[in-house]
């Protein structure tokens, strides 16, 4: 169990500080709501309340996030809309916050700067993307909210690894991360249950703008209600990424934990004995690969369990033996209203699907043409950030790159994005940008593999391995969806790799100092 004595103690000197800033907030708040709205006061303590948190403890505001984020889509969903852009950007805002604390204490010297090993292709990688800013003349609104579309949550990496969070801290958030989980599938399991009488009231259908730029588009449930659950992360599919992202943490820790660790073993049967049903129940087939992917890689590649490969010959006997039984001809499925289970598997190898996909200007429409149209008319530097395929074009409708070529709006026409967040990537940084991304997930992924083989620690080696796991899911994910733009699967990604660096980091001066 965490002692949170040893993690945070209070002095008395700070206890009176605290309940004078309390003080003075509550008297903020009676004088802000006087001139203005409830809501607006509420937002504006907020901050400053965020704000000194950060200053006092910036670790435990990136926690915090990490925690709000799963329920961030359910809570916009209630904001009134004079505080809804700060509401909107308040887990953004967290991130850019602690950055300041960080370069705060880096140039008073309360903060030592320490390099990382993919210091080097993530500076060349920024060069490239402001290099084709400058060669295509992106104008600056663009530019920036590009840049900081791809850029936002890989700076949390580098939050961390100067932040230095404990080993006792790592695991705390870990396991209350675990606790998000078991409630998430708890409620997608009961969401089910009640066959869609949940669905509205947890779903955000109504899209918010600023302008011209779209806030958030807002979630239409295009599939039958009841049929997918999603929990209060307003998609099936974020559930489902989610989801496999601890699924694939909480794997590594079985695969490494003793048997002696009875608590923590009890607690990851049950994060797997709720989880595995809802991610089933989410329907989001990208997100049950990604999860078998991962497992397979640890069960097969690392550990080379014989149970693990019993079960997947066992697996594809059943598999083969249900096509030969039902009849069923795979690559006549697509999509329909009331599909089953086992066809919404199958389905993902239908020829009639994929071919659906491409003349309804769907994701194998990108497939094709994003290398073939847009990376070969400008290959190595790329159109630049804002300009194609990700979040950033679809949010400022910027059509600018698909006119000239000649191509509809992203899928099916309309959406701006492409569903490919590896080939969006591709078209924004060029094939030269592409090579220094490219190399920092690969030194990321190796340093999780050198942490694992390298350290004692169980909890150490069960983090490194599930990490190494998440990104080989997240990789194959990014062919089907933004996941490397999405702050359900983005943050934690680069949340985690600042997590396993650290410990990584710290094995390695642990076993300097005992040979010594």
């Amino acid at each position: 169990m965490i002692n949170l004595r040893s993690v945070y103690h209070y002095s008395e000197e700070q206890t009176k500080h605290l309940v004078m800033l309390l003080f003075v907030m509550l008297a903020g708040f009676l004088v802000l709501q006087s001139l203005f709205s409830p809501a607006v006061a509420f937002a504006a303590l907020f901050s400053v309340f965020i704000v000194v948190v950060a200053y006092l403890r910036p670790h435990f505001t990136l926690a915090g996030l990490a925690l709000y984020l799963p329920f961030e889509s359910l809570v916009l969903k209630f904001i009134p809309d004079n505080v809804y852009f700060f509401a909107r950007f308040f887990s953004e805002g967290i991130i850019y916050l602690v950055a300041a604390v960080v370069l705060f204490g880096l140039l008073r010297g309360k903060i030592r700067l320490r390099r990382t090993q993919i210091d080097t292709p993530f500076i060349l990688f920024v060069v490239s993307l402001v290099a084709a800013v400058v060669v295509h003349f992106v104008p600056g609104t663009v530019a920036i909210l590009g840049l900081r579309q791809i850029l936002r949550f890989v700076m949390v990496f580098f939050l961390i690894v100067q932040l230095q969070p404990s080993k006792q801290f790592i695991k705390g958030l870990t396991v209350a991360l675990f606790g998000v989980l078991l409630f998430q599938s708890a409620l997608g399991i009961i969401q089910s249950g009640v066959h869609g009488a949940l669905d509205q009231f947890l779903l955000a259908s109504d899209e918010r703008t600023l302008g011209a730029i779209t806030l958030t588009t807002g979630v239409q449930e295009f599939w039958d209600p009841g049929s997918r659950v999603f929990a209060t992360l307003g998609r099936y599919d974020r559930l489902g990424n989610f989801l496999y992202i601890f699924l694939l943490i909480a794997t590594g820790f079985l695969f490494t934990l003793p048997e002696k660790a009875k608590k923590f073993q009890s607690l990851l049967w049950w994060v797997f004995a709720l989880g595995i049903p809802t991610l089933i129940l989410t329907y989001s087939r990208a997100s049950w690969f990604a999860f078998l992917i991962g497992f397979l890689f640890i069960g097969l590649i690392i550990k080379r369990d014989k149970k693990v490969m019993a079960g997947l010959f066992v697996s594809i006997f059943v598999i083969l033996g249900y096509l030969a039984i039902s009849g069923l001809t795979v690559g006549l499925l697509s999509e329909a209203p009331g599909q089953t289970l086992s066809e919404r598997f199958f389905e993902s190898f239908s020829y009639t699907r994929w071919r659906g996909e491409y003349y309804g200007l769907g994701r194998t429409y990108w497939f094709v043409h994003t290398p073939l149209t847009v990376v070969a008319s400008s290959p190595l530097i790329g159109w630049g950030p804002g300009q194609f395929g990700g979040g950033a074009a679809a949010a400022l409708h910027n059509m600018n790159v698909y006119e000239q070529l000649g191509l509809p709006f992203g899928v099916f026409g309309t959406e701006g994005f492409i569903d490919n967040n590896w080939f969006s990537l591709w078209a924004e940084s060029g094939t030269i940008g592409m090579i220094f991304y490219l190399w920092m997930y690969l030194v990321l992924f190796h340093m999780a593999l050198r942490t694992y083989h390298n350290s004692n620690d169980p909890h150490v080696k069960g983090l490194a391995i599930g990490f190494a796991a998440v990104m080989i899911a997240v990789a194959f994910n990014a062919f089907t969806s933004t996941v490397l733009e999405i702050r359900t699967v983005a943050f934690y990604l680069w949340l985690y790799a600042g997590f396993v660096y650290v410990l990584g980091e710290k094995e390695k001066k642990y076993e300097t100092h005992s040979s010594q």
